[in-house]
């Protein structure tokens, strides 16, 4: 995508009209004990209680509901660890197109689960030794199938970025001004919509994003300037959050909209979706729980602040939350 081409406050907009009545408005909620443990008004966007639990729901339908008859006739495939994938198949399911996901083999069982349930056909790959790009691709050549991908796709940034548009919205029924937005960072979908739609309607929010320690392409290519990519592609809790490098689309928006990168452990995560348990009575996915996280662990000074953590999601196993509730207080 060049400069001119870059998503607009009005797309997420024109988005928001395809998604309304189909994707869930999720609610604005004010964290009183995180407010007052903070010196701060903190406010949470739980995705996790949106459509087949994460934010991936909206983009994908976004993009689905704009194919042609023809490309709805010939299928959808997309590769996903499972958020995306869950998206894409229900997308799929209620525009009746068939969809193939393919998705790694040590994905959580829950999401490769409900991605079934929802009526998609699943392909198996190994993370470390195949890519599930060329997968991917190899099976949209063979069927003719439109490939969806989980966030270098115009429709999909702005689909996400509609969780971003209700904040500042929602924030403005109440009398809200947001001084800063909190949110996870795979690939950058999400972060580049929601902050498209937030830098339009509130200029002077500023916007940082939360990725994985050992994982921190998107911090490592702000420094440096251009797209860094991740050593590994496995070894980290936050399975949704596993992407190679930042999107060729999603850097430039990141590049002009986000303040900061923050990074976080798997236990400051997985304390974090202990405490969204414990606190907030919030089921959150390691992956939806990193803004939490950094918050929780100091990683940002928001004494005086009025600031909006997104929650990105809330498909997590049971062996993983297990062992986040059994996590010790940081």
């Amino acid at each position: 995508m060049s400069e001119n081409k870059l998503p607009t406050l009005q797309d997420v907009q024109a988005a928001a009209e395809r998604l309304r009545g189909v994707a869930i408005k999720t609610p604005l909620l004010h964290s009183v004990s995180l407010s007052e443990e903070l010196s701060a008004q903190v406010f949470l966007k739980p995705e996790n209680l949106q459509r087949v639990g994460a934010f991936k729901f909206r983009g994908a339908y976004n993009r689905l509901c704009r194919l042609t008859v023809g490309e709805k006739a010939r299928g959808v495939v997309a590769f996903s660890s499972g958020n995306h994938a869950q998206g894409v198949a229900l997308a799929a399911k209620i525009l009746d197109i068939k969809a193939t996901i393919v998705m790694p083999s040590d994905a959580p069982e829950m999401k490769r689960d409900n991605t079934l349930g929802y009526g998609a056909e699943i392909v198996e790959y190994d993370r470390e030794t195949e890519s599930r790009e060329e997968i991917t691709q190899a099976i949209a050549d063979e069927k003719g199938s439109v490939m969806v991908t989980s966030f270098e796709d115009f429709d999909i940034i702005t689909g996400q970025g509609t969780a971003g548009l209700e904040v500042i919205e929602q924030g403005q029924e109440i009398g809200v001004t947001f001084d800063q937005f909190y949110c996870p960072i795979g690939g950058g979908g999400l972060i580049s919509g929601c902050a498209t739609a937030i830098k339009g309607l509130s200029p002077d929010t500023e916007i940082y994003g939360i990725e994985p320690e050992g994982f921190d392409d998107v911090k490592r290519s702000l420094a440096m300037g251009s797209r860094q990519s991740n050593s590994q592609q496995a070894g980290s809790v936050c399975d949704a959050l596993l992407s190679i490098a930042p999107g060729i689309n999603t850097f430039p928006i990141m590049q002009k909209y986000l303040k900061s990168v923050l990074t976080v452990s798997d236990d400051e995560t997985l304390f974090a979706v202990k405490y969204a348990w414990d606190k907030l009575k919030l089921v959150v996915e390691p992956g939806g729980a990193v803004a939490l996280a950094a918050l929780l662990a100091g990683r940002m000074d928001v004494r005086g602040k009025t600031i909006c953590l997104l929650l990105s999601g809330g498909n997590v196993d049971a062996e993983i939350f297990q062992l986040a509730i059994n996590s010790e207080n940081l």
